[in-house]
């Protein structure tokens, strides 16, 4: 059956980047944010680690968002709650600092273009860890617009996380896609390629490949964006 529904993950295919580098970049915004406030850049740090770990092990019986603050009161205290504000404005305002530690593919922008123009439904599968503001930043980042994508995946609603298939199963679900006519393309050789479970083909965009448990990358197809190309429209 040919492919008619095209997933796009974010961080390391549309929008180039060394995760390692982002996320050190963007702690250190953050750190610098809330210093002033009386919160300590390794507790700080700790706390948002401990809440992204329960974002990942969600099984589904709340969102993300609820996951990730239950937890991340637990290490930091309730105070946090009172703070959210200070939250939301840094992702509007200093986490648009980020973008300096990302690159820039302009091949990003006109593939989804030409799949969208082509009749293809394009929905982008990021892991939904950070809240709507901030992937909605990242999006345009990447030279997208949000309204780019027909579903677009935030810690909001969200319940599940990469690299667990149900993830891509409320996807499948929640947008009525049969798994046989959708292309997962990611850049993590775990995250991504867990769509298969889900029943969905996937290719590895390899500009700013992630293999850390070192998969046989010949299992799947795999290259930059000219391969890419020609794997969806041959």
């Amino acid at each position: 059956m040919r492919i008619k529904t095209v997933m796009f993950d974010l961080d390391g295919t549309l929008l180039p980047m060394d995760q390692d580098q982002f996320t050190q970049y963007y702690f250190g915004l953050l750190a610098k944010k809330l210093a002033p406030h009386g919160y300590n850049a390794e507790q700080l740090i700790s706390g948002i680690w401990a809440g992204t770990a329960a974002m990942v092990k969600n099984d589904g019986s709340c969102t993300n968002e609820e996951a990730f603050w239950k937890t991340f009161c637990a290490v930091m205290g309730e105070r946090v709650l009172e703070d959210k504000p200070l939250f939301e404005e840094f992702y509007r305002v200093e986490f648009q600092g980020a973008r300096a530690s990302c690159g820039y593919a302009p091949q990003a922008a006109g593939l989804v273009a030409r799949l969208k123009a082509a009749g293809y439904r394009v929905i982008l599968a990021t892991n939904p860890i950070f809240p709507a503001i901030a992937t909605e930043s990242r999006i345009r980042w990447a030279g997208l617009a949000p309204e780019d994508f027909e579903l677009y995946t935030t810690y909001e609603y969200a319940c599940r996380c990469k690299p667990n298939p149900d993830y891509y199963r409320d996807i499948l679900s929640s947008m009525a896609l049969d798994p046989s006519e959708c292309l997962m393309v990611g850049n993590d050789a775990t995250e991504d390629t867990a769509a298969e479970l889900a029943g969905i083909q996937v290719f590895l965009l390899t500009d700013c490949l992630i293999n850390r448990e070192n998969k046989d990358l010949s299992h799947w197809p795999h290259g930059g964006f000219d391969e890419l190309e020609k794997f969806i429209f041959g």
